[in-house]
């Protein structure tokens, strides 16, 4: 028995033609659905990547509890489990939070490992002065002037020379993980080539993590390089199947190729993941498995699952039980789930039944109380400070920390509020780009009541229950209703922005807001459009702070925009 998981991060599925009519080319995404079964409803669960990870190690949700950071103690960790039990688990990667403090204890849990440097700013190549993660990845693009030497094609590389030298072993898992096509989309010109179009704008390959407001025909630059990158992504895949083929390794070799979350291209007027709803182009994800138990080439399955079922099912593969505090399915065995959870630390707490979608907000603004229960209090790229620490609390044991108390401590506060963006529920039957919010008292009380369900399995902490403004307990009225309430906001918020190049005065729209209010008739129509951005507050901001920043994070809405670009 051997597996092989080919997972990738930020892959669309709405862009691969076994899902879409799509313009990218991506031939081996299509030659895998030939041989192997297509998941039409398959979900992310705990996002983004850290979390993700986790989940694919632990086979269940973790966003309800901490943030960002590395598998727990108490944590059962699929690859370690395998290990223990004799099976040699070997990762191959180029993904840099692997390596970093909010990650730190992922790839120990493998036999093996091979780690391959240069993406996304990765602290590699050292030039005195540089500065920042954009400077950092230009520096390392120089490092990688051919497609040979991109860390994608090295981690491949590194795959494949694991299957040649073990391909006659037996019991083994290999997972080639690949950071592609997350942010940066560098590739080399042969796939730019095969995206030919007009644009004479700046280099855009690394969309920020906020509303759209640059042209029209730097959207579509970026989704082309996005695309290219897929493209890359796609020979990368068929490599692999290549060498399956080779070496007849389809009749004893589990198959598994996913992603953690999508990328927004300007869906919904916003770039990347995080600081807006996670709509379904970033969590219905494409999930391809070849299982030779159950065989099933060129098939599609429809029912729910998600990233919580790829333990067990490769744990059951291998003949080792999942643990009792994995929640996920074998995909071999079982039908699906009735509804799943899906969401971040802090953010809208989201079900869905695969008809409806209910993006549960915050009752109130502080969005809160939020409280992270850990015992490895590190963030993604830094360890938790003093003033934190000085704040920690000892928790009572949860179902799943094998009797352990945890740090209970308050979460620290980020950009990402989803009081601001209201709580949304879609009928993915009727709207199936999510386009069109409804408001649906009956629905909205039955997705409520699965939303608890889900939470209470999870042994969700009291604060969340609190902060969403549901009883862990006793009956669900209409007095929990929130989408008719937050509606009107959510709308304004909602939407999209105009291009810079469209507003009369953008450079003092990019004028940082402690200036502007340094400018008698600037400040009185901020006064008058946007009064809260006057106040005492704002002297917590950062010195840069400006209108456009706080209108492409959702913060200042559009209309309010125009209406202060007028005046100005």
């Amino acid at each position: 028995m051997r597996a092989v998981i080919v997972m990738f991060d930020s892959l669309n599925r709405h862009l691969l033609s076994p899902y879409a009519d799509t313009f990218v080319d991506a031939p081996n995404f299509a030659r895998l659905a030939a041989k192997a079964v297509t998941f039409d409803n398959f979900y992310a669960g705990s996002l983004p990547c850290m979390p993700a990870r986790r989940e694919l190690h632990t086979g269940r949700y973790n966003f309800l509890h901490r943030s960002w950071g590395p598998l727990e103690p108490f944590d059962d960790s699929m690859p370690e489990l395998l290990k223990r039990a004799g099976v040699h688990t070997h990762l191959v990667s180029d993904h840099p939070h692997y390596w970093e403090d909010g990650g730190a204890t992922y790839h120990t849990r493998y036999s093996t490992w091979e780690f391959f440097r240069g993406q996304e700013g990765d602290p590699w190549k050292g030039v005195v002065g540089t500065s920042g993660s954009h400077q950092q990845d230009a520096v390392n693009r120089t490092y990688m002037p051919t497609e040979a030497e991109h860390s994608q094609t090295r981690t491949v590389d590194a795959g494949l020379h694991f299957l040649e030298t073990n391909v006659h072993a037996d019991r083994w898992l290999l997972q080639i993980e690949l950071f592609d096509p997350h942010e940066p989309f560098f590739t080399h010109q042969p796939y730019k080539d095969r995206y030919p179009h007009d644009y004479d704008g700046p280099e855009f390959d690394w969309p920020p993590y906020q509303k759209v407001a640059e042209p029209k025909a730097q959207v579509e630059h970026a989704r082309y390089e996005y695309a290219a990158l897929v493209s890359m992504c796609d020979r990368s895949l068929g490599r692999v199947l290549d060498f399956m083929d080779e070496h007849a390794m389809w009749d004893d070799t589990l198959l598994l190729v996913n992603t953690d979350h999508g990328f927004l291209l300007g869906e919904h007027g916003w770039w990347a993941k995080t600081v807006m709803p996670w709509f379904n182009e970033l969590v219905h994800l494409p999930m391809f498995l070849w299982d030779p138990r159950t065989g099933g080439r060129d098939r599609r399955r429809g029912e729910l699952a998600q990233t919580i079922d790829i333990a067990p099912t490769v744990l059951r593969y291998f003949g080792l039980e999942p643990t009792p505090d994995m929640q996920g399915n074998d995909l071999a065995t079982t039908l699906g789930h009735e509804a799943v959870l899906f969401g971040i630390h802090g953010g809208h707490v989201n079900v869905t039944d695969g008809r409806y979608v209910y993006m549960r907000a915050a009752k109130d603004p502080a969005n809160g109380p939020l409280e992270e229960f850990t015992l490895m209090p590190t963030h993604m790229r830094t360890r938790f400070s003093p003033g934190e620490l000085k704040e920690w609390e000892p928790a009572e044991p949860f179902t799943f920390t094998k009797g352990v108390r945890t740090m209970c401590l308050p979460a620290a506060p980020t950009y990402m509020n989803p009081w601001q963006h209201g709580t949304l529920l879609f009928d993915l039957q009727r709207d199936p780009a999510q386009e069109h919010p409804i408001a649906d008292d009956d629905v909205e009380l039955r997705m409520i009541e699965l939303l608890r369900r889900l939470m209470v399995a999870t042994d969700a902490p009291a604060s969340q229950f609190e902060r969403l403004g549901i009883p862990r307990e006793g009956a669900i009225t209409r007095e929990h209703l929130l989408v008719r309430e937050q509606r009107d906001r959510a709308a304004v918020v909602a939407e999209p922005l105009p291009a810079i190049e469209d507003l009369r005065n953008s450079a003092l729209l990019g004028t940082p807001i402690v200036e502007l209010l340094r400018i008698a008739g600037a400040k009185d129509v901020l006064a008058a459009e946007a009064p809260e951005l006057t106040q005492s507050e704002l002297l917590a901001a950062p010195a840069t702070l400006t209108l456009l920043d706080l209108a492409r994070y959702g913060y200042v809405p559009a209309a309010v925009l125009r209406r202060i670009d007028e005046r100005l």
